[in-house]
C-alpha cells in the first residue's frame, strides 16, 4: 500500500533511507528503480530518434525542413511546462501527477509507434513532451522528498544522474541499431515498453507528498513563464537548423524574453508566487543552476560537433561513432558510483566547481585533434574523461540546488533544476554548434567551437567558486549533500 502523507493530521512517515543500516532496503531499491527508470526513459527519448529521422521522413512523407518538428514538437512542451507541473505537483500531489504523466507518455509512445501520417506522429511527439514535463519534475521531487537529505539522497541522486546521462548516450547507439534492424517505429516502441513496464509498479510503491496548506496556483505567473519558455525553446531549436535570421525566430526570441521579464514582475507582486523570488536569490539555487546550465549546454555542444567531426573529417560510420560515445557512457556509470562518495567528503558545491573545471580541462585537450585517424583515440579518451566530470557536475548541481529547500517547495526546486537541464541542452547547439557547420572548414570550425566551449566552462567554474565561497555550511557541516545556507545572492 502506498504511503499517504497528504493531510496535516496524518502521522508523519519517515523518509526512506533513514534507517541505521547504510544499505538501502528492498523497498528503497524498488522505489528508486521506478523513479530512475522513468527518468532514464525520458532521457532516452531526447536522443533515440535522431539517427532515425531520414528514414522516418521517407516513410511518413515528411520533407527535410518538416523533420525539425519531430524534435521541436517534443522539446517545446517538455521544456516549457516543467516549472508549471513541478509546482502543480507541490500543491495537488506529486505521486498523482507522476502517474498521470507516465500514463500520458505511454499512450503518446504507442501513438507515435503506429503513426500513419505526419500529423499523428507529431501529435504523439507533443504528447510525449507533455508527459515528460510532468514526469521529470515530479519524479525528481518524489526522489528528494522520499530519501532523506544526506548520504541516502546523495546516493539516490547519483544513481538517477548516472542513468539520465547514460540514457542520452544509449539513445544515440540504440537508435541506430534499432532503426537498421527493425525500422524507425521500434525506437518509439521501445519507449512505450518502458512506460508500460514502469506504470503498473509505481502506484503501490511511491509515497504521496504535497504541501499541506495549499495556496492558490499563481495563474498569471504560470502563463508568463510557460509562454516565455515555449517561445525561447521554439526560437533556439529553430535557429539550430535555420539560423537566427528568420523573422519568426527573432519574434519569438523577443517575445520569450519579454514574457520572462513580465514573469519576474508578476512574481514580485503576488502573494503566492509560482516561483519564490527569495528562492532564486539563494546562493545555492542561483549558482547551482548556473553550473547546471553550463555543463548541459556545453557538453551537448561537444557531442554535436564531435559527431560531425568523426563522420565528416575522420570518415567513421554512424555505428563506429556510436561506439566512441558508448565508451563515454561506461565512464559516466563509473562516475555515478564515485561522485556521491566524494560529495559526502567534500560537499556538493566543491564537487560542482571541481567537476566543471575538469570538464573544461579535457575540453582543452580536444583542441589537439586533427584530420588523422589516430585522433579518434584522443576524442575517445578526452570525451570519456570529460563525461566523468560532466556527470559529477550533474549530480552536484542538483544536490546544491535542492539541499536545504523545504519539502513543500521541492517540486519548485526540482522544476528549476530540470528546466535548467532542458534549456541547457537546447541552447548549446544553436549558440555554438552552428559555428562548426557554417565556418567553411569543419575541422577549423570544430576547434573554434571546442575552444569557446572550454573557455565558458572554465570561466563558469571560477565564477561559481567565487559565488559560493561566502556560503556558510548548514547544520553539522558540509558533509553529505554539502548543504549551504540559503544566503541571498549579493549579501555580504
Amino acid at each position: 500500500m502506498a504511503i499517504d502523507t497528504t493531510t496535516e493530521t496524518a502521522t508523519p512517515t519517515p523518509p526512506l533511507g533513514t534507517s541505521r543500516s547504510p544499505r538501502m532496503s528492498t523497498r528503497d531499491k524498488l522505489v528508486l528503480f521506478v523513479l530512475c527508470a522513468a527518468q532514464f526513459m525520458v532521457a532516452l527519448d531526447f536522443s533515440v530518434l535522431n539517427v532515425a529521422l531520414p528514414v522516418l521522413g521517407a516513410d511518413l512523407g515528411m520533407s527535410p525542413s518538416a523533420l525539425q518538428w519531430a524534435v521541436t514538437a517534443f522539446a517545446l512542451p517538455s521544456g516549457g511546462f516543467l516549472l508549471l507541473f513541478g509546482r502543480i505537483g507541490d500543491l495537488y500531489g506529486r505521486r498523482k501527477l507522476f502517474l498521470t504523466g507516465l500514463a500520458l507518455f505511454a499512450a503518446a509512445s504507442v501513438l507515435a509507434t503506429f503513426a500513419w501520417d505526419p500529423a499523428s506522429f507529431l501529435t504523439g511527439r507533443a504528447m510525449q513532451g507533455l508527459g515528460a514535463a510532468v514526469i521529470v519534475p515530479t519524479g525528481m521531487s518524489l526522489l528528494t522528498t522520499t530519501f532523506a537529505e544526506g548520504p541516502a539522497r546523495d546516493r539516490a541522486l547519483g544513481i538517477s544522474g548516472t542513468l539520465m546521462s547514460l540514457g542520452f548516450t544509449i539513445g544515440v547507439v540504440a537508435g541506430g541499431v534499432l532503426t537498421d534492424a527493425l525500422g524507425w517505429r521500434s525506437t518509439m516502441g521501445l519507449l512505450a515498453v518502458f512506460a508500460l513496464v514502469v506504470l503498473p509498479l509505481a502506484p503501490g510503491l511511491l509515497p504521496e507528498s504535497r504541501t499541506p496548506n495549499r495556496p492558490h496556483l499563481d495563474v498569471p505567473g504560470a502563463i508568463t513563464v510557460t509562454g516565455g519558455l515555449l517561445s525561447l525553446i521554439y526560437a533556439l531549436t529553430t535557429a539550430a537548423d535555420d539560423g537566427f535570421a528568420r523573422a519568426d525566430v527573432i519574434a519569438t526570441l523577443i517575445a520569450g524574453l519579454a514574457l520572462l521579464a513580465a514573469f519576474a514582475v508578476v512574481e514580485s507582486r503576488t502573494e503566492s508566487p509560482l516561483v519564490s523570488l527569495p528562492m532564486l536569490r539563494r546562493r545555492t539555487v542561483a549558482w547551482g543552476n548556473l553550473g547546471g546550465l553550463v555543463t548541459f549546454s556545453m557538453m551537448s555542444t561537444v557531442v554535436f560537433v564531435l559527431t560531425l567531426y568523426l563522420q565528416e573529417v575522420l570518415g567513421l560510420s554512424a555505428w563506429e561513432t556510436g561506439l566512441v560515445f558508448g565508451v563515454q557512457g561506461v565512464m559516466s556509470v563509473l562516475a555515478g558510483s564515485l561522485t556521491p562518495r566524494f560529495i559526502s567528503r567534500l560537499g556538493a558545491r566543491r564537487i560542482l566547481v571541481v567537476s566543471l573545471a575538469g570538464q573544461g580541462a579535457f575540453g582543452v585537450a580536444l583542441l589537439f585533434l586533427n584530420a588523422h585517424v589516430w585522433s579518434v583515440w584522443l576524442v575517445t579518451a578526452a570525451v570519456s574523461l570529460a563525461s566523468m566530470f560532466h556527470l559529477g557536475a550533474i549530480i552536484s548541481y542538483g544536490l546544491t540546488v535542492t539541499s536545504g529547500v523545504p519539502d513543500e517547495e521541492q517540486g519548485l526546486a526540482t522544476g528549476l533544476v530540470t528546466s535548467t537541464q532542458q534549456v541547457g541542452i537546447t541552447i548549446g547547439i544553436p549558440l555554438l554548434g552552428v559555428l562548426a557547420t557554417t565556418s567553411g572548414d569543419l575541422l577549423s570550425g570544430t576547434r573554434t567551437v571546442l575552444a569557446l566551449d572550454a573557455a565558458i566552462v572554465l570561466a563558469a567554474a571560477a565564477l561559481i567558486a567565487v559565488g559560493l565561497r561566502t556560503g556558510r555550511t548548514a547544520g553539522s557541516g558540509e558533509s553529505g549533500s554539502g548543504a549551504v545556507e540559503a544566503e541571498p545572492v549579493g549579501s555580504r
